[in-house]
């Protein structure tokens, strides 16, 4: 069964090719943080490693994937099998900002080394839009193998910015675009398969943008709602904090960045809900507020900024983003946004 959720037009199409014996080499799996990459990644491993996987030809359409259950698939699950391996940004244990070139060539020599256990030897790429980083070294040592991979060789490689891959990396792969879930969809699946009460649970689909990972570690660890409180605390009043506070406060999210990515991503991610909430509040359309727990604080804000310099500080934020990802100096960028908040 997979583990994947809200991604069933996906799931129909790697069924099928499992079923068929027709599935890629690689794959490009792309998609928003938290939409479940990972899951839809660790699902194949699982699924060209499956007990069960030279009966998929027989199975019902839909029915071919892994079944969780036997002895390989439980490897899988708790990250001990011998022919996975997976890549993260920092994982040779020096602190970067991309995947190595030495990474890439350990990967090379992991996939060069016949199945331990008999089945596909699968590499997970997570944040391959790194591997452009810096010359490019990374991708251009990862492209002999997506030309000539070995047999029984499966690449999985994740990423936030599909347009941040490069041409030649992309071109070698197949797409799999991972989608936002309907917010009832996630409500639903909150309330019923992770045992939310159903206003937690419709509350956490809003907060999450369809993207269950978020909900899921929200509705199992406290601390992230406590956390993205204090959080809001601090956007909601700029004029509060002095600019040489904002300035460290960038300083720390700078340093902060070079150890984890994901982590400033998600900071910013707030500022923009947050700034985007309060232009739909000041142009009479609140229903749509993503914030919908800080709907009066929002409401009292409104009349106090002009729409032209919400929008205006909008796309400095996403200028920000951009610029973060395409490793600019994370210091001066995050204090050049910080100059242009707002005065509410």
């Amino acid at each position: 069964m997979w583990q994947t959720v809200g991604q069933d037009h996906l799931l129909r199409q790697l069924s099928g090719s499992l079923r068929s014996g027709r599935l890629g080499h690689a794959y490009l799996l792309a998609g928003p943080p938290h939409v479940g990459k990972m899951t839809l990644a660790l699902d194949l491993a699982a699924a060209v490693n499956c007990a069960r996987a030279n009966d998929y030809s027989s199975l019902p359409d839909g029915e071919a994937g892994p079944c969780w259950q036997c002895d390989p698939c439980s490897r899988i699950r708790r990250g001990v099998h011998a022919d996975l391996s997976v890549l993260t940004v920092g994982g040779d244990s020096r602190v970067q900002t991309r995947i190595s070139i030495e990474q890439i060539r350990d990967a090379e020599n992991f996939l060069s080394v016949t199945p331990v256990e008999g089945g596909w030897k699968v590499i997970v790429i997570d944040g391959a839009e790194t591997l452009s980083a810096g010359q490019g070294e990374s991708a251009n040592a990862l492209l002999k193998t997506l030309e000539e991979p070995p047999e029984r060789v499966l690449l999985l490689l994740l990423t936030t910015e599909e347009q941040a891959i490069l041409p030649t990396i992309r071109s070698r792969c197949r797409l799999l675009a991972l989608k936002p879930m309907p917010g009832d969809a996630l409500a639903e699946y909150l309330a019923s398969q992770q045992g939310a009460e159903a206003e937690h649970a419709r509350r956490l689909a809003r907060l999450a943008r369809g993207c269950p990972g978020w909900a899921i570690t929200a509705l199992d660890d406290p601390d992230v709602l406590e956390t993205r409180s204090a959080e809001l605390d601090r956007i909601a009043d700029p004029d509060s904090v002095p600019l040489d506070q904002r300035f460290s406060y960038a300083n720390t999210l700078a340093n902060g960045f070079s150890r984890d990515r994901e982590s400033v991503r998600q900071t910013l991610y707030l500022w923009q809900g947050w700034w985007r909430d309060l232009l739909l509040v000041k142009e009479g359309i609140p229903g749509y507020v993503q914030n919908a727990d800080r709907r009066n604080e929002l409401e009292t804000i409104a009349p106090s900024v002009a729409s032209a310099d919400i929008v205006e500080f909008l796309k400095r934020v996403q200028t920000t983003l951009a610029a973060l990802d395409a490793n600019a100096n994370a210091r001066l960028a995050l204090e050049s946004m910080m100059l242009g908040v707002p005065a509410v």
